[in-house]
């Protein structure tokens, strides 16, 4: 099969299209014909090695975090799908590889596909949708009448996280550019605020949640428009010691992670509010979940751009450029 292929870390090199074997198929797996791919900012991070402590993949690896298709092979323990089945899935770290024509992924990490979008938008959702479920439902518990700060409404992330801010009941503010005000108003976002010309900290006061996407100093600024006993969950870092804890770090890394986080902790405790990173897993039972908010009309996909899969390299740097609205994806079939 063809496959993008990174022979070590770096920024600046390519991916490399190159022929490789089908994937194995383990007897909890299913074989999936990739239709659909879709680009993630982790992606580009673990490319440039950004976290290969943490998770150290071997190469040649293929990258892609989300994937639609059917199934064509199943194992022989497989009891929830068919060879036909149009799936979705977001596979476990360390099986990654969707930017290819097939990938093994074991059927616990795999839905069905939502009936009446595209394998373009099915390939969207996975990841991001994963992220905001995972913070908000399991972490954060949001409930009706909550108020909940989304950073970058308009990226890949964001836009599921307002709309599904929304359907559990709460007031949801965002910061996007002025030319994405119509499109986070449309998913169900009650205060915009401009980046550019306006400081989030002097608007938004005794927030219960916020989800920080960005940088430290953002963050840092994030924290102050909490109220006593608020949260904060990071998706961008830095990780906690109980993320090191959860995957089972070594205790050199255990006590790098102390040290990294520490600043950022003890902003946290002055203030009285709480502070976690949250690093997404794979989940088909909750994919599940946010297929049947799909199939209702609760969350709709937002996709930017379609590029062809020769295309993946470009698709990646417009990823990496910043300008995405929504998600950007990767046509295999």
């Amino acid at each position: 099969m063809k496959a993008f292929t990174i022979n070590r870390y770096s920024k600046k090199d390519k991916l490399q299209l190159v022929e490789v074997s089908e994937p194995a198929v383990k007897e909890n797996d299913v074989l999936i014909q990739v239709h659909s791919a879709s680009i993630n900012q982790l992606d580009d991070k673990l490319k440039s090695g950004e976290f290969k402590l943490l998770m150290p993949y071997k190469f040649p690896l293929i990258l892609g975090h989300d994937v639609a298709g059917v199934v064509t092979k199943v194992g022989s323990k497989v009891s929830h799908f068919k060879v036909g089945d149009e799936v979705f899935a977001r596979p476990a770290d360390f099986r990654i590889g969707t930017f290819a024509e097939y990938i093994a992924v074991n059927e616990n990490d795999v839905a069905l596909k939502p009936k009446h979008i595209s394998m373009e938008e099915a390939a969207s959702i996975p990841l991001v949708a994963l992220t905001v479920w995972q913070a908000f439902v399991e972490k954060a518990k949001l409930k009706k009448g909550q108020k909940v700060f989304i950073q970058a409404g308009s990226g890949g992330v964001g836009t599921i996280a307002i709309q599904l801010a929304k359907h559990l009941g709460a007031t949801v503010a965002t910061t996007t550019s002025a030319n994405n005000f119509e499109l986070v108003k449309s998913l169900g976002a009650d205060v915009v605020i401009d980046y550019k010309t306006q400081d989030f900290e002097t608007i938004l006061k005794d927030y219960d949640l916020v989800l920080n996407s960005q940088d430290e100093k953002t963050l840092e600024k994030s924290l102050r428009t909490l109220k006593k006993g608020g949260k904060v969950i990071s998706i961008s870092g830095p990780p906690d010691t109980a993320f090191a804890k959860e995957i089972g770090l070594s205790w050199f890394m255990k006590t790098a992670i102390f040290f990294l986080s520490k600043k950022v902790r003890n902003q946290a405790k002055k203030l009285n509010v709480d502070y976690s990173f949250l690093f997404m897993k794979a989940n088909g039972k909750q994919l599940s979940e946010i297929g049947s908010l799909i199939e209702a009309g609760v969350i709709r996909p937002v996709v930017d751009k379609v590029f062809p899969f020769e295309q993946t390299n470009e698709a990646m740097s417009y990823v990496a450029s910043g300008r995405a609205k929504g998600k950007v994806i990767v046509k295999v079939k």
